[in-house]
């Protein structure tokens, strides 16, 4: 595990590097982290900026959309249409893949090829020490390999608080 950073300020702005751990279920999962990394944002005193969020992992993807369970169920059956987890994957031929396996390799071509469809990262605007979404917006980690402990890794870039007011419900 990575050391987490420490702040850097200068005149009033502050880069902070952060890991944060996320813990999947199911083998497809839909982790809404949206309060975690607000609650961050505020915790640390960023006032107007931006966090980047980054998922560790090649198999596990970011999205901004709606947290709504049929969407979500939509979203899990159009992930299965475009890659069914039936179908043979090179990747999963670990007689030819021997060089680099390692003593948990799992078979998670289906994974990868899902994964790559999503982003690996993205970057929130921060306004008054609040995530600056829209109304729907939630950001999502997508598991396409669990269940698994996993982190995602946060830069927060800004201008910091000088003061801290009490935390808004």
């Amino acid at each position: 595990m990575l050391p987490v950073s420490k702040p850097v300020r200068r005149a009033g702005w502050m880069v902070r590097q952060l890991l944060v751990p996320v813990e999947t279920r199911r083998p497809m999962q839909f982790v809404d982290l949206t309060d975690a990394i607000d609650a961050t944002v505020w915790e640390h005193g960023l006032a107007d900026g931006t966090v980047v969020v980054q998922t560790r992992h090649t198999t596990t993807g970011l999205l901004v959309n709606e947290h709504e369970p049929l969407l979500l169920d939509d979203l899990t059956t159009m992930f299965e249409r475009l890659v069914p987890g039936d179908q043979p994957f090179a990747h999963d031929d670990f007689t030819r893949r021997v060089p680099d396996l390692g003593p948990a390799e799992r078979r998670n071509g289906a994974a990868h090829a899902r994964a790559a469809l999503l982003r690996s990262s993205e970057t929130l605007g921060v306004s008054g020490r609040r995530l600056a979404l829209g109304r729907w917006q939630r950001l999502l980690f997508v598991e396409f390999d669990g269940p698994q402990p996993r982190q995602v890794a946060l830069t927060l870039v800004g201008r910091r608080t000088r003061r801290q007011p009490p935390r808004r419900g």
